[in-house]
């Protein structure tokens, strides 16, 4: 009985971590990139800088959008307990602290201050991919899959 609990576990831990990365789609500077719109015509690439992340805006042909009335909240940490996380406007860019390995970050992101807000996640997972050897919050795997790689 032991057997086959361990078995079903060990099964269902190995589908869980090759489906992990399944939806990462890398931006044009090899960031992570989240959707903040609805019809995907804007999207933030998140990439990691000095201990903060750096969130670009996009447009929908991947291209620098200048920052000027957009809005980006961030919440991190446990769900009973969420935290805000400062988020500072810096050579247009959002840059956020830094999460610990694991937790998640929910962003917000208003086109102005009247817009309605669209909501992205992000798992700030560091395990390292055994495919291409990068954290899996960035995983190169899923994005040669999308592109006929893998």
């Amino acid at each position: 009985m032991k057997q086959n609990l361990l078995t079903i576990l060990g099964i269902l831990t190995l589908g869980a971590s090759a489906l992990a990365h399944g939806d990462v789609e890398l931006g044009p500077h090899g960031g992570r990139i989240l959707e903040f719109s609805k019809n995907e015509s804007m999207h933030g690439e998140v990439i990691l800088k000095a201990n903060e992340f750096h969130i670009a805006l996009l447009d929908k042909d991947m291209k620098a959008v200048v920052l000027a009335g957009q809005e980006l909240t961030a919440t991190s940490g446990d769900r009973t307990k969420p935290e805000k996380l400062a988020v500072e406007k810096k050579e247009n860019v959002f840059v956020v602290p830094v999460v610990k390995a694991g937790e998640w970050v929910i962003f917000q992101f208003r086109e102005n201050a009247k817009a309605k807000p669209v909501t992205a996640r992000l798992q700030y997972d560091i395990t390292v991919c055994g495919g291409c050897k990068g954290p899996e919050w960035l995983c190169k795997c899923a994005a040669k899959e999308g592109k006929g790689g893998k």
